[in-house]
């Protein structure tokens, strides 16, 4: 099979979606892998470690994506890679489609077959491609909370951890699951008083079990959110519906109520956003102002952090492309239910419910469809 790995071309994306070991092991195992020069370079990956692991370096894209059976990305395709797929050709990466019509009809028009890996799920029934890009997520988010609240950058001029004689900020997290937790625990690591939210009361008894006492676990319901949120110097959206639009749980009037020069930083945002005047931003401008509410909304957040990232994110991707380079995408599906629930779209239809539901699309099952 050929693999292909093109640059990404997300505004500030430093991540590349295979590192030279996964060139290694592909190759050897008889696969060719084409990249594209400079793949890596946001990763500190240079052209010559992917060549020496048996990689083809290659000067366009558009090549790549041409030859290429199997597309291994990190984002989901911009408008301009569109017109490069085709019916045949498997892409597997990040897609969100719930947040994007216009690629969700894109993909369809191709023909094109998108596994998407935020909706695979292992034998727990976890999220095992998207775990790791949620830890960096969660934990940049108090990071960057942090810089926005400072008063040069538009906020309040609040240190989180405050100083003795001076109150920690107030913290809210929506949403107990990767994102969430990991989030909560800096901010409450960093000092600041932590109230963490979430509709699922098993998960809130173990979060308050295994963090320490600055941090307060809440049911998630409208008036409690909206009181908290409006105490609150910086608020984390970190709701996750499987391959669905996320829930808004913060309406414009509520921002009416918050302190002038809070920080929203909205994490769902690769799935709509839980914050109803979110919108996305990139890291050149990642923040904007509503009703005097700072809303950082950046929604590659991990790929600021390419070289963690891009080790974090492959170390999870490989034996997955493993499988996929050997035996198909069909017969990893058939043979693994988990896989399967990541086929997103096949040769023009919609395999997945929530994407499907989202757009008012007829859902498909994939099995019925061409066999490329």
């Amino acid at each position: 099979m050929i693999v292909g790995v093109p640059r990404e071309v997300k505004a500030d994306e430093y991540r590349v979606a295979m590192l030279p070991v996964g060139v290694e092991e592909l190759t050897r195992a008889g696969h060719r892998v084409l990249i594209e020069a400079g793949a890596g370079a946001g990763s500190g990956l240079t052209d010559v470690q992917y060549q020496a692991a048996g990689a083809t370096v290659v000067a366009e894209a558009a090549e790549i994506w041409a030859r290429a059976d199997l597309i291994v990305k990190v984002k989901e395709p911009l408008a301009a890679e569109w017109p490069r797929m085709r019916a045949g050709q498997v892409v597997f990466a990040y897609f969100h489609f719930a947040a994007d019509e216009a690629l969700t009809r894109a993909v369809i028009d191709s023909g094109a077959t998108a596994i998407a890996y935020e909706t695979i799920r292992d034998a727990r029934g976890a999220l095992p491609l998207l775990t790791p890009m949620s830890e960096v997520a969660g934990r940049m988010s108090v990071q960057q909370g942090a810089k926005f609240l400072e008063r040069p950058q538009g906020g309040r001029g609040t240190l989180l951890s405050g100083v003795p004689g001076v109150a920690p900020a107030e913290v809210v997290v929506l949403g107990g699951g990767v994102v969430g937790s990991n989030a909560a625990r800096v901010a409450a690591g960093m000092g600041a008083t932590v109230k963490l939210f979430d509709v699922n009361l098993d998960r809130l008894r173990y979060l308050d079990e295994v963090t320490p006492p600055n941090l307060i676990t809440l049911f998630s319901d409208r008036h409690t959110v909206r009181d908290a949120v409006a105490a609150a110097d910086l608020v984390v959206g970190a709701v996750l519906v499987v391959g669905a639009r996320a829930p808004r749980l913060v309406l414009k009037e509520d921002l009416a109520g918050m302190k002038p020069g809070a920080v929203i930083v909205d994490v769902a945002i690769d799935q709509g956003g839980c914050v109803e005047t979110s919108r996305p931003t990139t890291h050149r401008e990642p923040t904007f102002v509503v009703d005097g509410v700072v809303h950082y909304c950046v929604a590659n957040m991990p790929g600021a952090v390419g070289r963690t990232s891009t080790y974090a994110l492959c170390n999870v991707t490989l034996p997955y492309v493993l499988r996929l380079a050997a035996k198909g995408w069909r017969a990893v599906a058939d043979a693994d239910p988990g896989f399967e629930t990541g086929v997103n779209v096949h040769a023009g239809r919609v395999a997945n419910a929530a994407v499907a539901a989202t757009f008012n699309l007829p859902l498909a099952d994939w099995r019925d469809g061409p066999s490329g």
